[in-house]
């Protein structure tokens, strides 16, 4: 019922800049929070980046932490995650999640994929040394 595109992905050298995107459409409803997870092959999904849509509240792993920035745009339903001085360790396919209101929440629940109930299909970022 609701649905989530990733776009932006793509190839680029270490030290560079992509800005992803993700779109939610569908039935719309008010979204609680959205994030960024990444998941190389052989290695678990590795959280990103959140923002809540009630507030102002960023969340980030030291490892993209400076280098990466998440923003949304309420009106258009959409997060945006840009990355800054990429390195060949960021390479990754990226998705992007939400969560509806409602429930209780705990401890680092930005981070949690169980936090999350959809998910986008994932965008390749492929960072060249």
């Amino acid at each position: 019922q609701v649905q989530l595109v990733e776009s932006g992905g793509g190839l680029v050298q270490a030290g560079g800049s992509l800005r992803l995107s993700c779109a939610a459409s569908g039935r719309t409803f008010s979204s609680f929070a959205m994030g960024w997870f990444r998941q190389a092959p052989g290695k678990e999904r590795e959280f990103v980046a959140a923002i809540t849509w009630t507030g102002d509240n960023t969340y980030y792993p030291d490892s993209v932490k400076g280098r990466f920035t998440i923003a949304r745009d309420n009106a258009k339903n959409t997060v945006y995650l840009q990355m800054n001085s990429l390195k060949p360790e960021d390479t990754a396919v990226y998705y992007c999640a939400t969560r509806s209101p409602g429930g209780v929440l705990f401890g680092d629940w930005w981070s949690q994929e169980e936090t999350y109930t959809y998910w986008g299909q994932g965008t390749q970022v492929t960072v060249s040394s």
